[in-house]
């Protein structure tokens, strides 16, 4: 069975051929640009594949309530050239194949539950910290969605009072995007975070408000295990402490196996950068069952 896969992200699109078993075979990256620039070449990559379904996992928010007419549409996005735009109605009517819809982290945790650290539960969390902050959510069997999908990358933290910075986030201000971000590291602190390895104060900052940011979650969807991926987590220090903080935040409040052992329920992918392309090959598959 061949499948495609597209993780349409605000920098760049990421095309792949794979199979049902979240093996890929091919893949490229395409810069996002407006749609008329870059879908052309995304549908180009597809034809003549003989691909049976397409799965996306895109930047959002995205309509996925299939009784709306406008499902399959990227909405409010802030990327203003692809805002109310109908990505999985295009790729249908080009390719002529089931097109499955999902967030990009929610795509991400589905990667993880068919193939790592998420695998074999019936709950988790896969949060990336990058440029952004987003967080996608497995519960019962199925990504969570309600009246949206989950944007919990702009859930309201405590800001510090040693930190005097006013937070990126264009809606917000200092929510946990504004605050923890890639972005908000690189305004802080006038450097990317791979060029702050060796700061500690920077790090203390970032691992309290994920901290923060993770306690609520917990206490309101109480995952099975949390995975904290994206290019602020390739700062492989941030676990010990986040794990540490985290523990001071919840000061025994819950009590489970699973929170005893912060080691292996705050952990990093085990897909590395592939699961949110895998990810979407299990929404292709899911979209053809």
């Amino acid at each position: 069975m061949i499948l495609g896969a597209l993780e349409a992200g605000g920098t760049k699109m990421v095309c792949a051929i794979g199979d049902d078993k979240g093996n890929v075979t091919k893949r490229v990256s395409i810069e996002t640009k407006t749609p008329a620039d870059t879908m052309p070449r995304i549908i180009e990559f597809f034809k003549n594949k003989n691909v049976v379904a397409v799965g996306v996992g895109s930047f959002g928010p995205i309509d996925l309530n299939r009784d709306s007419s406008t499902y399959g549409y990227i909405t409010s996005t802030p990327k203003i050239a692809w805002r109310n735009y109908d990505i999985c109605g295009e790729l249908k009517k080009a390719l002529g194949v089931p097109v499955g819809f999902d967030t990009d982290v929610n795509a991400s945790a589905l990667g993880e539950v068919g193939y790592g650290s998420l695998k074999g539960l019936r709950s988790g969390m896969y949060v990336t910290i990058g440029t952004g902050i987003g967080m996608g959510i497995w519960s019962e069997g199925k990504p969570l969605h309600n009246m949206l999908h989950p944007e919990a990358g702009h859930i309201l933290v405590r800001k510090r009072a040693d930190d005097n910075f006013k937070g990126v986030c264009p809606y917000h201000g200092d929510c946990f995007e504004g605050l923890a971000s890639g972005e908000s590291i690189r305004q802080r602190y006038g450097a990317p975070a791979v060029e702050l390895a060796n700061r500690p104060e920077v790090w203390d900052l970032e691992a309290d408000y994920i901290a923060q940011a993770l306690m609520n979650c917990i206490l309101t969807v109480s995952p099975e295990r949390i995975v904290l991926g994206g290019g602020v987590m390739k700062q492989e220090q941030l676990f010990p402490l986040i794990r540490t903080k985290l523990t001071q935040y919840l000061n025994d409040y819950i009590d489970t196996k699973e929170i005893k052992d912060m080691d292996t329920y705050i952990v990093a992918p085990m897909l590395g950068d592939d699961q949110g392309i895998i990810g979407c090959l299990e929404l292709a598959k899911g979209e053809l069952a």
